[in-house]
């Protein structure tokens, strides 16, 4: 799934690891989250064809997305997203409705310690960037395939897990992409999760292939039914592609 123009991927790990929500792991059938989420990301420099970083025109997104899950069986999740919208630069303004996503999330294979999933889903383009290289056209359909995996088990005397995800975009109007997502998490203490992830994506545009890759360190307090996180996300590498950087906060919901 996309989350703004990145897959954000999310695993919050109940009680003694139990199951995970989100991410590569299926809903039990009947439950459901909910993940309403608030980015600001600012830059003022970026990376140019060669990879080296230069000033820029001084940009700024803000986002809040809404993302939930329902598990329709014990191994097939129902998947959407939705968001607001607005970002200004020297070039252009935009405010309104980022992209629309639904798709359905199969574990293919489920054991206590390990999982692997197939997603596919489809979006409806709004206002907004694309990956930070390029504005969406309004309307457009885009079509995704992901194939996710992750697995859990102990490192020291702490629960952890380890999730990777790698996705092909088929994008209307705009060149198709290649994306993969990598998440660790640690449980330092059985109500706090520490999560380091980086998500990575190339885009087939011409004559330069845009490319990103964004790193994201959070913290995630469980509240029981109710989680809140916050954390940083900046691009450290990149081609054709903003410098953004910015604190990422959210509330889940369990259902």
């Amino acid at each position: 799934m996309a989350l703004g123009a990145a897959a954000a991927f999310f695993c919050v790990l109940s009680g003694v690891f139990g199951p995970a929500w989100a991410g590569a792991w299926p809903m039990k059938d009947g439950e459901g989250l909910a993940i309403l989420k608030y980015e600001d990301q600012k830059a003022d420099t970026g990376f140019g064809p060669d990879g080296v970083e230069v000033a820029i025109a001084r940009r700024h997104d803000q986002t809040l997305s809404l993302y939930g899950e329902y598990g329709l069986t014990d191994r097939l999740t129902l998947q959407a997203k939705t968001a607001l919208t607005r970002g200004h630069d020297d070039f252009v303004d935009y405010e309104g409705l980022g992209s629309v996503e639904l798709g359905l999330r199969y574990a293919l294979l489920h054991t206590d310690r390990s999982v692997v999933s197939l997603y596919l889903g489809a979006a409806r383009d709004g206002v907004g960037r694309n990956a930070g290289y390029a504005a969406p056209g309004q309307g457009a359909t885009d079509l995704e395939a992901r194939l996710l995996a992750g697995t859990s088990g102990q490192w020291r005397t702490m629960q952890a897990f380890a999730e990777f995800q790698v996705a092909r975009l088929k994008r209307s109007g705009l060149a198709d992409e290649t994306r993969v997502d990598v998440t660790a998490g640690l449980k330092p203490r059985p109500r706090w999760l520490l999560m380091a992830q980086t998500f990575a994506g190339q885009a087939d545009s011409q004559p330069v292939r845009s490319r990103w890759c964004k790193s994201e360190i959070s913290l995630t307090r469980d509240l029981g039914v109710w989680s809140l996180q916050a954390g940083w996300r900046q691009t450290i590498l990149g081609r054709e592609t903003p410098a953004d950087r910015g604190p990422v906060v959210a509330v889940w919901r369990r259902f």
